[in-house]
């Protein structure tokens, strides 16, 4: 991102704080500082509970910030901005209703036609590779068709921004080694800014342009890597390759410090 483009997510000392169940006050993320431009896949990893699901949530407007300020496109977010998908842990896919009509829901809640959604629907179903599949209901998939309904239901919409909140991390190492390439296949050529949340360095060293690595809670952005690997990918091959191996060496000295006060932290040894 050069100095004359303005990002499409930005996020300066950005805090959170929620009301505890004790009546406390219990910091979520804080001073956050991270920014994202047009077509530009970020990863954001750090130890278990330090916030980064948080950071989404402010980014979509779904939380505002207690502190700092949090702007999409230029402008500060006090709602849910336009543009912007989310796809979560667990999918959103409706049980009731077929591949294609979970697929058309997005299209037809932003005023399409009912022959213009289908249409659409359909063309994002074959994307995904669920093509012949589009009659069928969720509890006739398995979890990795499932992650493509769901990875359809959001492009559909075509997004500026799609964030994404561990999307495979329940899946198995093949299916979920499958849907990396999917989604780098599906968001290439799209220049929708990208937001992925994950536990694995690995997943994000495979998709990302750039690593954020988290502090242990309340989390702030400690590093910021430049992933010097060469679109386009092999989700797979990739992995076996001297740069990845370096690269991974050094975005894990950084994030295994934090990983390690989070686990004294969890044994009672930190206060």
């Amino acid at each position: 991102m050069t100095s004359e483009t303005v990002p499409v997510i930005e996020l300066v000392g950005a805090t959170k704080r929620f009301r505890s169940a004790s009546g406390g006050v219990h910091t979520a993320v804080r001073d956050l500082d991270l920014t994202v431009a047009a077509g530009e896949f970020v990863a954001v990893v750090g130890p278990t509970g330090c916030g980064k699901s948080t950071t989404l949530s402010l980014v979509s407007g779904l939380e505002p910030p207690s502190h700092g300020r949090v702007a999409v496109n230029g402008r500060e977010v006090t709602g849910i901005p336009e543009g912007v998908g989310y796809m979560f842990q667990a999918d959103a896919v409706l049980p009731w209703r077929t591949v294609l009509d979970n697929v058309t829901l997005g299209p037809r809640y932003r005023g399409a036609t009912t022959s213009d959604a289908r249409d659409r629907a359909r063309d994002w179903v074959d994307r995904v590779g669920l093509g012949g599949f589009e009659d069928y209901y969720p509890h006739q998939l398995s979890g990795g068709m499932r992650k493509r309904v769901a990875l359809a239901q959001t492009l559909v919409n075509e997004p500026r921004i799609l964030l994404m909140d561990e999307p495979f991390s329940a899946l198995d190492v093949q299916t979920r080694g499958l849907m990396q390439a999917e989604l780098l296949r599906l968001w290439s050529g799209t220049g929708a800014a990208v937001v992925f949340v994950t536990h694995d360095l690995e997943e994000a060293l495979v998709l990302a342009d750039r690593v954020a690595v988290m502090t242990a809670g309340p989390a702030t952005v400690k590093q910021v890597f430049d992933v010097r690997l060469p679109r386009p990918r092999d989700a797979e091959e990739i992995r076996l390759t001297s740069d990845f191996l370096d690269v991974y060496r050094e975005v894990w000295e950084s994030l295994r410090e934090e990983v390690q006060i989070t686990r004294e932290r969890m044994s009672g040894r930190v206060a």
